[in-house]
């Protein structure tokens, strides 16, 4: 047969399947489906079937796969023909198999309120994390937020790649709080969570006495799928109590974001079955005679870590003393996978939810003053250049000397208060040294490019009547500065020994170099702002020169969290990549124990190796899981200090703050006012002095008639319209501005 003939044969052959299709199938935005019953059966849904069978698969399959009958056989052979003709699939006779299946990916969808989605990609055991996939409102067919989602990723016109849903694989959310309201013949639960756009009805029986406006919890028995009609059902399960109060709130925030909260009795049996006798031993060196303190805030609890500083001929020995959790805490006891589980401890302004029970956290593991403690011990030897030159690691027994605190500490080292000195007098010459050796660790950090972002916190300050009294900057001084370089120098040097000794089952803490594209961003917003920026964009040594050239300057504030914004996450890897942000070729967590899971690991591998014991178990899927329980945590704290700021402003309403221009997008500009860190935003409707029009590489937006400027980092002075506390928006005019 000639290739002519052979073309037109082929024509005639889809000429005839394409009206087939056409006169059984739907199309829709690219899109092919038919009606089976009460179900739309899409190519979508014959995507997915092909998907989750390994990307390859036989019509067979994907009729089993979709509940189908011999009676479809016809028309699912037409759809996934056509799907072979766009060069979506190919057919080898037998399998249809997917032509690019890097295009079909697996994520779980944070879901906006305004409808759109971001899916955080799965990628497997020690890869790179991927960007969240943007998922526009009309691709989340019956997709939740919360849900683990199978993707097709999709191009359009060189834009960025956009998601859309094919299946909804599991429900992420089989619970939510929620606010209730009594009504008849069925009560209603509004989720507090406004990504979820439904309402759940409740039956009589299933309010547990609930009472009109109290928080609840909710447990979903049934979701409508995208074809159904109605609303969902649940049960009530907790009742929380008045959502006005800080302490529900808390207890809102846990149950949101799935915080475990409760030890179980098999937990609680375990920690009381604990010895509590310490007991010298061949296996411990005895360091009770080196003279440790702790430093702390004023309100700390658990203490596990305390130093030691001792001058030498060649410079300093320094004493890192780690409380030795994992003396307690046996691989696989029911406690080892309750931490585990939990990953870090999550801190809210007036409560804490611990990764271990208080038993440990606040008394055995803590090294609180004038007791014997069993620790972890890095001994490093210093020279006058703060160059490492021996280091020591053992497990051993310690007894704290002193409480210190941060404040206590830089008066003393100031030279502040005659009276502390003298009460303190044992332990001057030992602070005078720690001063003398953290100043030369910083400038040494400092000058391999270490980046010092200055980006304080806001404190929250609640009365005695559960109500939020103030908020203010948290101070830092230097005595802060003094622990943070040990416990840098102690992490570094525990890193290059498993680094060294090739220990897979410790994992470490990596932080990978920034986008260059959002480098490049930042470099051309800042030249718009008058900045002459070094050469060598995009390394540690630049982040520093750029840092130290606003230092002191109204820009410093927004420079700073500009830059912040073209990092990665720091993350826990198998991989030994170094850590940007801190110009380190290796790095971990070692020295906080009692508060994450991480650090407990490293210590047992530290010491399997110690003990000539280790087993060099891959660690990959345990530093995924401990990545993302960091991120859980970090939001909750994040939520729960924006609530109390919400509630902070709520009787402000009609006062004038000062605030500075912190965000630009096109419905309008983000603020944040000064010291007290509130942020709120001023909607584009109220910019009614002209049509402004985003400028999105500059960071600003434009007036068409006036050429009037919005930019970030401009100060403006603020009127307080609205506050938002369902949604937790914080509404502002501008009255007066430092315009261009």
């Amino acid at each position: 047969m000639t290739n002519k003939k052979r073309h037109k044969h082929k024509s005639s052959r889809e000429r005839r399947r394409n009206q087939a299709v056409s006169n059984s199938v739907h199309s829709s935005r690219e899109r092919i489906f038919f009606k089976k019953g009460k179900r739309s059966i899409s190519d979508d849904d014959l995507l997915a079937s092909i998907v989750m069978n390994g990307g390859t698969a036989t019509q067979s399959d994907i009729i089993d796969d979709l509940n189908l009958g011999r009676g479809d056989r016809k028309i699912i052979h037409l759809i996934l023909e056509e799907l072979c003709d766009h060069k979506i699939l190919y057919n080898d006779g037998k399998n249809y198999t997917l032509r690019q299946p890097e295009n079909f990916l697996i994520g779980s969808l944070t879901v906006n309120p305004r409808g759109f989605a971001f899916a955080a990609i799965e990628v497997e055991p020690g890869q790179k994390p991927r960007e969240d996939l943007f998922v526009g409102a009309r691709s989340l067919k019956s997709a939740r937020h919360g849900d683990r989602v199978l993707l097709k990723v999709i191009i359009k016109g060189g834009r960025r790649p956009e998601g859309r849903v094919l299946r909804v694989l599991e429900r992420g959310i089989n619970q939510m709080v929620g606010i209730y309201t009594a009504a008849k013949p069925l009560g209603l639960v509004h989720p507090e969570d406004n990504r979820f756009a439904f309402t759940v009805q409740v039956g009589p029986q299933d309010t547990m006495g609930a009472e009109n406006g109290e928080a609840v919890v909710v447990k979903l028995d049934h979701l409508p799928e995208e074809e159904e009609a109605g609303f969902p059902r649940g049960k009530i399960i907790e009742v929380l109590g008045d959502p006005d109060s800080i302490k529900v709130q808390t207890e809102m925030v846990i149950r949101k974001f799935d915080l475990p909260f409760i030890f179980d009795h098999e937990v609680r049996e375990q920690v009381a079955a604990i010895d509590h006798s310490i007991t010298p031993g061949p296996d411990r060196l005895d360091l009770r005679q080196i003279n440790h303190i702790t430093i702390d805030g004023e309100t700390a609890r658990d203490f596990d870590d305390a130093v030691a500083v001792q001058e030498t001929d060649i410079g300093w020995q320094l004493h890192v003393s780690i409380a030795d959790v994992s003396h307690y805490v046996p691989l696989g006891s029911a406690l080892d996978n309750e931490a585990y589980k939990r990953g870090t401890s999550v801190y809210f302004p007036t409560r804490v939810v611990p990764m271990l029970p208080e038993e440990l956290s606040n008394d055995l593991c803590s090294l609180v003053p004038h007791q014997p403690r069993y620790a972890f011990t890095a001994v490093l030897d210093f020279d006058r250049q703060g160059k490492l030159k021996k280091k020591k690691f053992a497990k051993s027994i310690i007894e704290s000397q002193q409480r210190m605190t941060y404040n206590k500490v830089a008066a003393l080292i100031n030279k502040e208060d005659d009276e502390l000195a003298r009460q303190y007098a044992a332990i001057l010459p030992m602070l005078s040294q720690m001063e003398k050796l953290a100043r030369v660790l910083l400038k040494k950090r400092q000058k391999r490019g270490s980046i010092g972002f200055e980006l304080p916190e806001a404190f929250i300050e609640i009365d005695d009547n559960d109500e939020v009294k103030g908020i203010r900057r948290t101070e830092r001084n230097f005595a802060h500065q003094i622990i943070e370089e040990f416990m840098l120098a102690a992490n570094e040097a525990v890193a290059r020994t498993l680094s060294d000794n090739k220990l897979k089952d410790g994992i470490y803490r990596i932080h990978e170099t920034p986008d260059p594209l959002k480098v490049g961003e930042f470099s051309q917003f800042a030249k718009g702002m008058g900045l002459n920026l070094p050469d060598d964009a995009g390394t540690p040594a630049w982040f520093g020169e750029v840092l130290k050239m606003v230092k002191g300057s109204p820009k410093e504030y927004i420079i700073n969290n500009l830059l912040l914004r073209t990092m990665k996450q720091a993350r826990y890897s198998i991989n030994n990549t170094g850590h940007f942000g801190l110009a380190a070729s290796h790095y971990t967590h070692f020295t906080s124990p009692i508060r994450r899971y991480p650090d407990l690991m490293v210590h047992r591998a530290l010491s399997a190796w110690l003990n000539h014991e280790h087993k060099n178990n891959s660690q990959e899927e345990a530093a995924d899981f401990l990545s993302k329980r960091e991120r859980v945590a970090v939001n909750a704290e994040r939520e729960m200090v924006d609530r109390l700021k919400v509630r902070y402003m709520e009787d402000k309403v009609g006062e004038e703050f000062d605030g500075l221009i912190s965000g630009v997008s096109s419905f309008g500009l983000f603020v944040e006012l000064g010291e007290s860190f509130i942020s709120g935003g001023v909607a584009i409707k109220d910019l009614d002095d002209d049509y402004y029009e985003i400028d999105e590489k500059n960071h600003r937006l434009i007036g068409r008639r006036l050429h009037k400027i919005y930019q970030i980092g401009t100060p403006v002075r603020l009127r307080l319209i609205s506050v938002e506390k369902s949604r937790r928006r914080i509404n502002f005019v501008i009255i007066n501005q430092t315009y261009s």
